[in-house]
C-alpha cells in the first residue's frame, strides 16, 4: 500500500497512475495531519509527499516523517512533475526498498547461521568427549552415541543449507 500526500487537484490522476504502475493500493491524503493519522493506523511500502506541503508546513512535515516507520519516503514536486516522473521516482524507491530488505534478510540469516554453527560445534565437541569417557554405563553410552549422531546430522543440515544459499547467491549474481 502506498500513501500519497498532496493537496493537488491531480491527486486522483496521480493515484491512478501509481496504482497502474505498481499494482499497489493507493491511499490519498490531502494534508499532513491526516497522513500522520493514516501512518499511525496502517503500514505502507512508500509515502509519496508533495514537496509543497513539506515547504509550507515544515513542523507538521517533521511530525509526519517521524511516523513513516518502515515505509520509504518519496518527495516529489507535483506542481512541475509529470506522471511519468512520479511513477519513475516511486518505482525506483520501491526497488531500492526491496534490495535493502533482501540485504537485511541475508545478513540476519548469515548471523543466525553463524550462531547455530558455533552452538553445533560446541555440542559436537562436548558429545564426543562424553562418548569417550571411560566408565560410562552402557545405557548412557548408547544415549550419548544417539545424541552424537543427531548433532552430526544437524551439522550436515547446516552445511547443506549454507551451500544451497551460496549457490542461490551465485545464480542471482
Amino acid at each position: 500500500m502506498i500513501l500519497l500526500v498532496t493537496p493537488s487537484e491531480r491527486a486522483g490522476e496521480c493515484a491512478a497512475a501509481l496504482h497502474e504502475a505498481t499494482g499497489e493500493a493507493i491511499t490519498v491524503s490531502a494534508g499532513l495531519a491526516r497522513a500522520t493519522t493514516l501512518l499511525r493506523a496502517d503500514s505502507y511500502l512508500a509515502v509519496v509527499l508533495d514537496q509543497y506541503l513539506l515547504e509550507t508546513a515544515p513542523d507538521e512535515a517533521a511530525s509526519t516523517l517521524q511516523h513513516v516507520g518502515t515505509a520509504i519516503p518519496v518527495q516529489v514536486n507535483l506542481a512541475i512533475s509529470g506522471l511519468d516522473r512520479l511513477v519513475r521516482e516511486v518505482r525506483t524507491a520501491l526497488e531500492r526498498r526491496e534490495r535493502e530488505e533482501a540485504r537485511a534478510t541475508q545478513a540476519a540469516m548469515a548471523k543466525v547461521h553463524s550462531e547455530l554453527s558455533s552452538t553445533v560445534t560446541a555440542l559436537l565437541l562436548s558429545t564426543e568427549l562424553a562418548c569417550d569417557s571411560k566408565g560410562l554405563p552402557p545405557a548412557a553410552a548408547e544415549k550419548m552415541d544417539s545424541v552424537l549422531q543427531l548433532v552430526k546430522k544437524l551439522r550436515r543440515q547446516l552445511e547443506n543449507a549454507s551451500s544451497t544459499e551460496e549457490a542461490e547467491k551465485a545464480v542471482g549474481a
